[in-house]
């Protein structure tokens, strides 16, 4: 079983992305900024990010940036951009 994070600040948007990776059959783990992003992607078990680009605080580039040094998880940028 694959397991996602989706990491977006807006709850509705990490919902409808959830509802479609479970209808998949992903384990969905969710982070509200990169800093708890972070936090999360230590945990190897993860398959695959979804990450906002603009978020506050931490943004998405940034915190793709201090997930690289200690995980090669594939990772999806998202922006409404």
């Amino acid at each position: 079983m694959y397991r996602l994070l989706i990491v977006d600040d807006e709850q509705q948007i990490r919902e409808l992305i959830k509802k479609y990776a479970v209808y998949e059959g992903y384990v969905v783990e969710e982070a509200c900024n990169g800093n708890e992003a972070i936090r999360k992607a230590k945990d190897n078990s993860i398959d695959l990010i979804i990450m906002d680009i603009m978020m506050p605080g931490l943004d998405g580039f940034s915190a793709v940036k201090e997930i690289r040094k200690f995980n090669k998880v594939r990772i999806v940028m998202l922006s409404a951009r």
